[in-house]
């Protein structure tokens, strides 16, 4: 950040500027209507006030002109537009595939709230239960965690939520109770909770009808690791919901917003994951991060991170089927070519 006091000021109020905007296509796009224009202005926008203000975007820029920001960056450099000192939280990846772990530092939550409710409400809530129970670490316990966040701010905007999690581990115990009531109910987990609650506890549920699973995340457990359709099958068994009622979110620290499985909305189409439009989603070649076709790394364009980068590269390989995205799993071995060289290209 600069010195001078007149930039500042003006660079605050551009910032502010930006944000009116996301927030108003965010508000204006929520039902699932798309404006492929504005949102395209919009990005270019956030970008060129990112590269100003962002060292590691800026140097990738320099050496990529169009490449988005590999996920992995997050884990080695501070991508914010703000110090430290303006952070109002940071949230961090699990650390689970490295030593390292990501770091998404905001200087406000009102644009990732923005996101996730919109969408929230519109591809799960409108059909689920709002009566929910999490297997995940409640906002108290886990202060970095996104997934964590959003699941508590679930519960203050759309009904009544539950934890079956204790003393820093799931609990059975919390879990059967909390499933007593014959009243349909939302279970909300990582896909790594529901295998290690079928590994632990030994009760099968018939949940009552028009309960709903969301589950996101892997589909590795503590023995064992589990295929999606497997996965549709361990949750039909366990708990009496059918698979059209089960939806994956999709989501990583480093992103605002999510993508949410269409099964409720659209029960007779194939499942795929979709994101609002808000969320600009294309493919890029493993080896050269270029634009492609058919399979490959699944690039995000997220109008929602003001503050660190909008244009996000995972090493997800993914195709995409009209308005939705099928993921195919992490892209094997270690990082992309592509994506190992655009970190180095980041990085000082």
């Amino acid at each position: 950040m600069r010195d001078d006091g007149g930039d500042l000021v003006k660079d605050d109020l551009v910032r502010e500027t930006l944000r009116r905007r996301i927030l108003a296509l965010i508000d204006r796009l929520a039902d699932g209507s798309r404006d492929d224009q504005a949102r395209d202005e919009l990005l270019a926008d956030l970008v060129a006030w990112q590269e100003r203000h962002i060292p590691a975007f800026a140097r990738l820029r320099r050496a990529r002109p169009h490449a988005a920001l590999p996920t992995d960056v997050f884990r080695h450099a501070r991508v914010a537009s703000h110090p430290p000192k303006q952070d109002v939280r940071l949230f961090r990846s699990s650390g689970t595939t490295s030593g390292a772990r990501s770091t998404h530092a905001f200087r406000d939550l009102s644009l990732y709230d923005a996101a996730a409710r919109s969408w929230a409400r519109t591809l799960f809530f409108a059909q689920a239960p709002r009566r929910m129970v999490a297997l995940v670490p409640p906002e108290t316990e886990a202060p970095d965690s996104s997934l964590s966040y959003m699941i508590a701010r679930f519960g203050d905007w759309f009904g009544e939520l539950h934890h079956a999690w204790q003393g820093g581990r799931l609990a059975p115990d919390l879990l059967e109770a909390a499933l007593s009531r014959d009243e349909p109910v939302t279970l909300l987990g990582t896909s790594f909770a529901f295998v290690f609650a079928d590994e632990v506890a030994s009760r099968r549920f018939q949940l009552p009808e028009g309960s709903c699973i969301m589950q996101t995340g892997g589909f590795k457990g503590r023995t064992r690791t589990l295929g999606p359709a497997q996965m549709l099958t361990l949750l039909e068994e366990r708990y009496g919901v059918p698979p059209e009622r089960v939806v994956a979110e999709y989501s990583m620290t480093e992103l605002s917003s999510q993508a949410w499985e269409t099964s409720l909305v659209e029960p007779q189409g194939p499942r795929r994951l979709r994101f609002p439009g808000w969320v600009r989603v294309s493919l890029v070649d493993p080896e050269t991060l270029e634009p492609t076709t058919g399979e490959g790394l699944l690039r995000i364009d997220d109008a929602a991170n003001l503050d660190s980068v909008c244009a996000i590269q995972t090493s997800d390989l993914a195709r995409l089927d009209g308005d939705g995205v099928t993921l195919l799993g992490r892209a094997p071995g270690a990082v992309p070519r592509g994506c190992s060289l655009a970190i180095e290209e980041a990085l000082p």
